[in-house]
């Protein structure tokens, strides 16, 4: 297999030597690196050629490196039913900097970058739609970036005297809990399982 894997990346890498910029394989699967101006040549290439045949586009992802001057990769995962082959295309991008739209090679892919904009602010020029979709439509920021702070931005509630959804500063509701790692369960009037600890703790002044 993994020849059958090296002899297609170097088919795909001398057909396409100005597009294709490393080839490499790991575990067992194929990646092809390029840059964002070739992203729609090269997946064009990839579902027509006649060595390739990958009409399957299983996925298109964003990943967060916001150490590097282009702190984004956008991953797209291909599948040949013909030729029963995987492909993996990456790309680097930086923060503001569009990556072009492959609508036109897989509709499919529509979905695909609209939630890498929606989780990663990844923009896609030339989408037909590119809007947010797992979020809400008021939604600050994009949650999967390692910068995003963990309790968000905003919290929203249903205001029963406006009778609608408000958005308001995110706040804690409650104090943080203070578990005393003996048991969980304060204040609670019958033994549960495992409390038994704690009355072996306060007799010897030992953990049970």
């Amino acid at each position: 297999m993994d020849q059958a894997l090296r002899d297609l990346g170097e088919h795909i890498a001398g057909q396409l030597p100005d597009d294709v910029r490393d080839v490499e394989i790991a575990y067992g699967e194929l990646a092809v690196r390029t840059v964002a101006a070739s992203i729609v040549k090269l997946l064009t290439f990839l579902r027509d050629d006649s060595h390739c045949l990958f009409k399957l586009l299983i996925d298109v992802c964003g990943v967060d490196y916001p150490e590097r001057e282009q702190r984004f990769e956008v991953v797209y995962n291909l599948l040949s039913l013909k030729q029963n082959h995987r492909i993996r295309v990456k790309l680097s991008t930086a923060e503001g900097q569009p990556v072009p739209s492959v609508t036109g090679v897989f509709t499919s892919a529509g979905w695909y970058e609209r939630e890498a904009w929606d989780l990663y602010g990844i923009f896609f020029s030339g989408h037909p739609d590119l809007r947010r979709l797992l979020t809400d439509y008021g939604f600050e920021g994009h949650p999967l970036r390692k910068d995003f702070p963990l309790s968000g931005h905003v919290e929203m509630r249903y205001d029963e005297e406006q009778k609608r959804v408000v958005y308001e500063p995110v706040k804690l509701t409650q104090e943080f809990r203070r578990f005393d790692f003996v048991s969980p369960w304060e204040g609670m009037l019958r033994t549960l399982p495992g409390d038994e600890k704690a009355d072996l703790a306060d007799k010897t002044g030992k953990p049970g």
